[in-house]
């Protein structure tokens, strides 16, 4: 694995055969949690593996460590609705962390149908010198304690423990697509593509549909929730994304369901660009507030946008991640990369975003100087001390020596769970079964 390294360089990678891919190692979701030290993926074969960040080294107090792995977990197994006949996959299709309160770390994690609340905990002491119990923990003979001692804590190897807490089920009928934790520390929402539930984290046996737009007849229906989240601030507003392109800011303190939405962010559609990919290209696979809770970020199949809170007719800023790809939309369509959800994140300053493309390759996106990147995760890059190239698409014309055609894209290898550490420059990029992680040691300009 690597070592810390300078400008926009690689920490390290973990990285799996790349010519023994199982479907059960695709990585599924990243998340970094509110300190950023810790990490963690889930997969499509229902297990989370939590990285930790090492402390500083003492011989270089300044250099922060690597993140190593910390603990692996089995979240989810593979169920049968019965009354369907439907399978149920273990997928862990979102992570969220809560605000940590105590010693212990808590994070939920969702499959399909059920979410389920974790607690992550150490324990380096032992009790010994139990009266009624041996060594070996087995009930003593009563009549063979003579004396009274006092058990005593004996250090031991560090072991990390995750015990389920909690388990929301039976709150969805669809696929549940997101998870978004409260302000208020004390409720959480969940998503699935017709309806948005509130929980409280310490009730499972029932939620309050705040959101339903399935309508009576399902013919009907025009449109589907992408994805949902908390604000950042203010505990009683929330946003959720729908597949024909819009926004729905709602408060919950206008009415107990939130049908009508308070807000919607909409951009007009361009007539000139009109044609059959249209409404599915416009579809938002994913919605992020800023940190400071001003802007959202959104992203749909060819551009990431940033919204202002204040201005619901058009988006602030628009940029292109592959309008390159434009061109190539029937054959996309043809084989369902067309349908790809691609995530997105805000660096911890609100002044940098960043989302991924195909063939390895995430942009990077100034929003100071509107200055952009393409940087791509490859094992090439993830040698320690290996510095992240910009890498340029080419789509017609003069070829320069490291640029790439668009018709030698690799649509299989896609990036699309990324995250950010919140106050560093350190961000997670899931490339199928590999995680990179990078970080960059210089400011953060962009080239």
């Amino acid at each position: 694995m690597g070592e810390d390294t300078d400008t926009r360089k690689i920490n390290h990678s973990f990285l799996r055969d790349h010519n023994y891919v199982t479907e059960a190692d695709i990585i599924s979701t990243v998340e970094f949690n509110h300190t950023g030290e810790l990490l963690a993926t889930g997969d499509k074969g229902g297990r989370v593996v939590i990285f930790q960040r090492e402390p500083e080294s003492k011989n270089e107090p300044y250099i922060q460590g690597e993140y190593n792995v910390y603990s692996t977990f089995q979240s989810h197994e593979p169920e049968f609705d019965y009354l369907k006949s439907l399978e149920i996959e273990e997928k862990i299709n979102k992570i969220k962390w809560l605000p940590q309160q105590n010693a212990a770390h808590s994070l939920l994690s969702t499959n399909d149908k059920t979410i389920k609340l974790w607690k992550v905990t150490e324990r380096d002491k032992r009790p010994e010198g139990y009266n009624l119990k041996d060594e070996e923990g087995k009930l003593k003979d009563l009549s063979t304690v003579t004396s009274l001692q006092v058990p005593v804590l004996k250090p031991m190897d560090l072991m990390v423990e995750v015990t389920p807490r909690r388990i929301f089920a039976n709150g969805h009928t669809y696929h549940v697509n997101s998870i978004s934790v409260n302000s208020d520390c004390e409720t959480y929402m969940s998503a699935d593509d017709l309806r948005i539930n509130l929980w409280h984290l310490a009730i499972t046996d029932r939620s309050f549909n705040i959101v339903d737009i399935k309508p009576a007849n399902m013919e009907d229906l025009t449109e589907v929730i992408t994805a949902s989240e908390f604000h950042p601030h203010h505990c009683n507003l929330f946003v959720y994304s729908s597949s024909k392109g819009s926004l729905r800011l709602c408060d919950m303190r206008a009415s107990a369901l939130c049908d009508k939405h308070s807000k919607l962010f909409e951009e007009p559609e361009d007539p000139s660009n009109r044609s059959f990919f249209s409404e599915i290209i416009s579809s938002v696979s994913d919605v992020k507030f800023s940190h400071s809770g001003r802007y959202m970020l959104t992203r749909d199949y060819l551009t990431v946008k940033v919204w202002d809170l204040n201005m619901e007719t058009k988006p602030i800023e628009t940029y292109q991640v592959h309008d390159y790809l434009r061109s190539k939309l029937c054959s996309l369509y043809e084989n369902d990369c067309i349908f790809d959800k691609f995530e997105c994140a805000w660096n911890g300053s609100d002044s940098v975003i960043m989302t991924g493309a195909y063939n390895n390759f995430f942009r990077m996106f100034d929003r100071n100087t509107k200055r952009d990147v393409t940087l791509e995760a490859s094992r090439e890059s993830s040698k320690p001390r290996a510095i992240l190239k910009p890498r340029r698409v080419c789509v017609g014309g003069k070829r320069r020596k490291d640029d790439i055609s668009v018709d030698s894209l690799d649509f299989t290898k896609k990036i699309l769970h990324t995250a950010w550490h919140p106050t560093e420059n350190i961000i997670a990029i899931a490339a199928t079964n590999n995680l990179y992680i990078f970080q960059d040691k210089v400011n953060s300009e962009m080239h």
